[in-house]
């Protein structure tokens, strides 16, 4: 989720672009105050080598970094698709959209037997369903109201608060162990995302 902060940053370029919006140099400054955070987060020295490590593994920062690149062109595309048109089935025809795109990939890569044994997992299938309701319906199609009223970029900073929203539950539900760095390297992250709204 920290990789998704690169997503509001990211979302203000494609719409500089594509959409013609604007960006200053507050906008620069605060996609450096993000990179920085990030990194912060992510590198660490190794001083026996002097090397730059990750304290993550690669493949997983690279798909996250995927994730955020998809993010913005979606909050992108979407909102010179949708014009006023009505958030709420705009985000029927992303997910119809999406559903063929995974009908594609299951099929090409044979893992249907994987999906029906997912379906019957009825407690993982609650889960599930119920994360699917208040992500890719409530949230995208409020992300897609906002949008609509705002910029890309401002949209996508107040988006950005998830990193810093999901650091409770992870430590509490999830037991995962979370650094005094990494909280840091968020806090920057998200700040810098913020110079785009301030």
């Amino acid at each position: 989720m920290l990789m998704m902060t690169l997503a509001p940053p990211l979302a203000a370029i494609f719409g500089w672009i594509i959409l013609g919006e604007t960006m200053d140099i507050k906008a620069f400054s605060g996609m450096a105050l993000t990179m920085s955070g990030i990194a912060m987060a992510l590198f660490s020295r190794d001083h026996e080598n002097n090397k730059v490590t990750f304290r993550k593994p690669f493949i997983g920062i690279l798909f996250a970094f995927f994730g955020a690149l998809g993010q913005a062109l979606g909050i992108v595309f979407s909102k010179y698709g949708m014009q006023d048109y009505n958030p709420f089935p705009s985000t029927q025809i992303r997910i119809i959209t999406g559903i063929a795109g995974f009908l594609l990939i299951v099929s090409i890569s044979g893992r249907w037997t994987a999906v029906f044994s997912a379906l019957r997992n009825t407690r993982g299938m609650i889960a599930i369903t119920t994360g699917s309701f208040f992500g890719p319906f409530l949230g995208v199609s409020f992300s897609l109201m906002a949008v609509q009223h705002t910029s890309a970029g401002i949209a996508s900073t107040i988006m950005a608060m998830v990193p810093i929203l999901i650091i409770p539950p992870s430590v509490f539900l999830f037991h995962h162990k979370i650094t005094l760095r990494e909280i840091i390297g968020t806090m920057l992250s998200v700040g810098g995302v913020a110079l785009f709204f301030i």
